[in-house]
């Protein structure tokens, strides 16, 4: 299958542009919702894949605040909260020894106020920060060295393998290099979206839900204050939501209901709308995207 037109663009009553993409919601039990275009081949899942390699460190042990465990599943902003959680996490360690680039934070707003004080980027500015510093964090715990821990042949990486596999249910095809230097595991949107609703349901006092705990009490440091991902697990009591670059995209219910979809062309204009469309399914209701963005196919069954 191929992915299907999800998203209009629509101008004065005439479509302008059309987003095609992939998409799958899961029920609790694992059944099929609803599913458009190709939902079960493999794709690199960006960021989304954090939630996941916070609860596989979570599995190796690591133990932090819900805080801690929230920027560790982040794409932060940027803003001062994100930082200071950041520097929770590095425990004193130097942030020169994060993997990560150093950059200006994400947030244009936070950027912009960086620029015009003269300040230069910086690792923990970098929006995956908080997953490295957990990384770090998580290699000093159990006896590893930090030296190379970006490796996929390292042990915590391999370890960060095995869990991501168990929480999909399925092999990874293909390793490749994340924009951090991370290693990003190729995976499908079933297994993303299984994975997540694992997640979501895990019961208190696994380590699985520690990971869960964080990101729904601290939506702010997943995102940021002017992400929809903060404002959509907001406005959705109880919702675990992570976005990705090019146009990926997780969210799931307490109940293990499960979102996983991908714009085909990575715009990322068109992500919020298909969000809301399938929490609408889910019986979650958002605010709507703008008005001349539309998701076009029928949610009312599975397809």
């Amino acid at each position: 299958m191929s992915p299907e037109p999800l998203v209009e663009l629509v101008r004065d009553g005439m479509v302008e542009g059309v987003h095609h993409g992939s998409a799958v919601v899961l029920a609790p039990d694992g059944s099929t919702l609803f599913a458009a275009g190709d939902v079960d081949t493999a794709m690199y899942p960006r960021s989304t894949a954090k939630p996941l390699q916070a609860t596989a460190m979570a599995r190796l042990g690591l133990r932090l605040s819900p805080a801690g465990f929230a920027i560790a599943a982040a794409s932060h902003s940027g803003e001062p909260a994100h930082l200071d959680a950041v520097r929770e996490v590095l425990d004193g360690r130097s942030p020169e020894l994060l993997g990560n680039p150093a950059d200006f934070p994400f947030d244009p707003v936070e950027r912009d106020r960086w620029i015009a004080a003269g300040q230069a980027p910086t690792r923990p500015a970098h929006n995956c920060s908080g997953k490295h510093a957990a990384m770090l964090a998580t290699c000093a715990l159990n006896g590893w060295s930090t030296e190379g821990y970006l490796d996929p042949a390292h042990p915590l990486q391999r370890a960060i393998a095995a869990a991501f596999e168990d929480l999909t249910g399925r092999g990874i095809p293909r390793v490749a290099v994340d924009g951090c230097g991370a290693p990003l595991f190729a995976t499908t949107l079933r297994g993303l979206a299984t994975a997540v609703s694992k997640i979501a349901t895990a019961a208190p006092g696994t380590p699985d839900h520690l990971v869960a705990d964080g990101i729904r009490q601290h939506p702010e440091l997943v995102g940021g204050s002017r992400r929809d991902v903060t404002a959509v697990m907001r406005a959705v009591p109880g919702l675990i939501a992570k976005d990705g670059f090019e146009a990926v995209q997780i969210a799931a219910l307490p109940d293990g209901t499960a979102i996983a979809f991908k714009i085909a062309d990575g715009g990322d204009r068109a992500r919020y709308p298909v969000l809301a469309a399938l929490l609408e399914l889910c019986e979650a209701a958002v605010p709507p995207g703008p008005e001349n963005l539309r998701f076009i196919l029928s949610v009312g069954s599975s397809v």
